[in-house]
C-alpha cells in the first residue's frame, strides 16, 4: 500500500481548543515547607492541544486544514492561533467574552510529568451561532470532517454540524467523549478507546460480545463504522452488518500516550479522504499512533515518518513465524496491498538442497510465500517412531532465515486442509507426483478463485535418504 498523496485531503476541524503548556527544569531537593519537589523551572513551551493538536497532526502531513472553535478574549487565545498559523492551519476562532481559553500547564523535570494545572471553563452554555455559520460557510469546501470531543462544550450539541455536513455528503469522524455517544448519531464513523466505548456499551467478557457490542452501537447511532482504540492491544474496525478487523499494536517503547487519539483520527481522516480504503486508512492510522506515543508530550507524526514505519513494518515486522491469527491479519493487510499470496506445506524434518531449491520455484509464482509446517506430532503420526529428527520450533526457525519464505506457521493436523481453507491463498503449490485434485485445500483455493500448481523436487535428494545414508555410514563404522 503505497501512502496517499495527504495534500490533496481538505480537512474542516470543529472541537475544543487547548493550549498546551509546558515548564520543565531540575529537581533535587524537596521543599521545606512540604513533602514535594522542587523544580527550577527554566525551559518552557507552548503547543496546540485538544482539536488544535488534531490540526497540527493534520498539518504536519500535508493536508489543507481549517480549524473551528471557542476561545476566551485574552492573549493564550492569541498565542494559539500564532502556533497554529506557523503550521499553516487555517484558524477561524469564535472569541467568547468572560471566558478563559482553555489552558493546561504541565511541569516537568527529566522527562517526567509532575504535576498538571487546568484552566478552564466549560463553553456549554456559550451561543455557538457564529461558529456555526463559520462552519456551513467552510463545508462545501472540505472533503472530511473531523469533531473532536474533548467534553469542554464546544460539541455539547454536535447534531447540526453532522446534519449539514451528511447533507452535503460529506465524511464526519467523530472522537467522542462522556458517556452520551447519541449526540453523535448519523456521523460516518467514531473512534472511541477502551474506557469511553466501556463506559457506553459495558464490559464485555470476550472478543465475540465485544463485536456484537460495537455493531449493536454502530446500529443504534446509525454509524457506517465503529473503530476502537485499545491501547496496548491495537485497534478493531466493525464495519459492515458483522466485520471486524484488528490491528496490533506496533509501538516499540511507549513514553507518552498525550494527544494519540488526535493522531489516530487526523491520520484516518486524511487517509480516508484522500481516497484510502477505511481498512488501510486504519493502518495508517495505527502506525501514527505507534510512532506518535514514543515521543515526549503532545507530538505529531510526519509523512516521512509515516513511510518510513511502513517500508520497517513491510520489510521486518509482519515476516517469520507467525501464529495463525497473526497470520491471517498480515495476510489480509497484503491482500490489500495487491500482493498475490503463494503457500505450500511439508515436514521439513531435515532443510536440504531440494527443499530450499522448491521453495525458491515457489516464491517467484507470487510476492509473498507462507510454508505451514506439520508440528512434531502429525510428524510422528506420518513419517513413523524417531521422526522429527529436529522439532518444529528449530524446523520453522530455518525456514524463517530463507529468503523466499515471508511466513512460517504450524498445524497439527495430519494435512493442512483446515489451514488452507481458511487463509485461502492465491496460489497453492505442493512439491511432488501430486495431481490437483489430491492436494489437501486445493478445492478450496480454486473455488476461491485462485490456483493450484505442482512443482517437482530435486532428484536424488530427500529427507529420508538423508538419514538411511547417515544411518548406514555409522554401521559401517569398524568397531574396536
Amino acid at each position: 500500500m503505497m501512502l496517499p498523496d495527504f495534500s490533496k485531503a481538505r480537512v474542516l476541524i470543529v472541537g475544543d481548543l487547548m493550549l498546551d503548556r509546558y515548564w520543565g527544569g531540575s529537581t533535587s531537593r524537596i521543599s521545606p515547607e512540604a513533602p514535594v519537589p522542587v523544580v527550577n523551572v527554566n525551559s518552557s513551551e507552548d503547543r496546540p492541544g485538544g482539536a488544535a493538536n488534531v490540526a497540527i497532526n493534520a498539518a504536519m502531513l500535508g493536508a489543507q486544514v481549517n480549524l473551528l472553535g471557542l476561545v476566551g478574549d485574552d492573549e493564550n487565545a492569541g498565542l494559539l492561533e500564532q502556533r497554529l498559523t506557523s503550521f499553516g492551519v487555517n484558524c477561524y476562532f469564535t472569541a467568547v467574552s468572560g471566558k478563559d481559553t482553555i489552558t493546561k500547564l504541565r511541569v516537568m523535570s527529566r522527562n517526567q510529568q509532575l504535576l498538571r494545572l487546568d484552566f478552564e471553563q466549560s463553553f456549554a452554555e456559550v451561543d455557538k451561532s457564529a461558529m456555526q455559520a463559520s462552519y456551513e460557510a467552510l463545508l462545501p469546501d472540505a472533503d472530511v470532517v473531523i469533531l473532536s470531543d474533548y467534553a469542554k462544550g464546544c460539541l455539547a450539541a454536535p447534531q447540526q454540524l453532522i446534519a449539514a455536513a451528511r447533507a452535503l455528503q460529506k465524511i464526519v469522524i467523530v472522537d467522542p467523549k462522556g458517556t452520551d455517544f447519541a449526540k453523535y448519531k448519523g456521523a460516518s464513523i467514531i473512534t472511541p478507546n477502551m474506557a469511553e466505548f466501556s463506559a457506553i456499551a459495558g464490559p464485555a467478557k470476550s472478543e465475540s460480545a465485544l463485536s456484537e457490542q460495537a455493531h449493536q452501537l454502530k446500529q443504534t447511532l446509525a454509524l457506517d463504522a465503529l473503530l476502537l482504540t485499545r491501547s496496548e492491544e491495537g485497534m478493531t474496525l466493525y464495519s459492515g452488518q458483522s466485520d471486524s478487523f484488528h490491528m496490533p499494536a506496533r509501538a516499540k517503547e511507549v513514553f507518552d500516550v498525550t494527544g494519540a487519539g488526535d493522531t489516530v483520527v487526523s491520520t484516518l481522516s486524511l487517509a480516508y479522504g484522500a481516497g484510502c480504503s477505511l481498512p488501510d486508512a486504519c493502518v495508517l492510522a495505527n502506525m501514527a499512533a505507534s510512532i506518535v506515543v514514543g515521543k515526549l508530550g503532545t507530538s505529531t507524526v510526519t509523512a516521512t515518518e509515516l513511510a518510513i514505519a511502513q517500508n520497517e513494518q513491510h520489510r521486518n515486522n509482519d515476516t517469520g513465524v507467525l501464529s495463525q491469527d497473526k497470520l491471517s491479519v498480515a495476510l489480509a493487510q497484503a491482500k490489500r496491498r495487491g500482493e498475490t499470496v503463494v503457500m505450500t506445506n511439508g515436514c521439513f524434518d531435515i532443510l536440504h538442497a531440494g527443499h530450499v531449491s522448491y521453495l525458491e520455484a515457489a516464491a517467484q509464482l507470487g510476492d509473498r510465500l507462507i510454508v505451514a509446517v506439520n508440528d512434531d506430532a502429525s510428524v510422528t503420526r506420518l513419517k513413523g517412531p524417531g521422526r522429527p529428527v529436529n522439532n518444529e520450533q528449530r524446523r520453522m526457525a530455518v525456514l524463517a532465515g530463507l529468503s523466499a519464505v515471508d511466513w512460517v506457521v504450524p498445524f497439527s493436523e495430519d494435512t493442512p486442509q483446515r489451514l488452507i481453507s481458511e487463509l485461502l491463498p492465491d496460489v497453492l503449490v505442493k512439491g511432488g507426483d501430486y495431481t490437483v485434485e489430491q492436494i489437501a485445500g486445493g478445492q478450496e483455493v480454486i473455488a476461491n478463485g485462485g490456483q493450484v500448481k505442482v512443482l517437482h523436487f530435486e532428484q536424488g535428494v530427500s529427507t529420508t535418504g538423508i538419514i538411511e545414508k547417515i544411518v548406514n555410514k555409522d554401521r559401517e563404522k569398524p568397531t574396536s
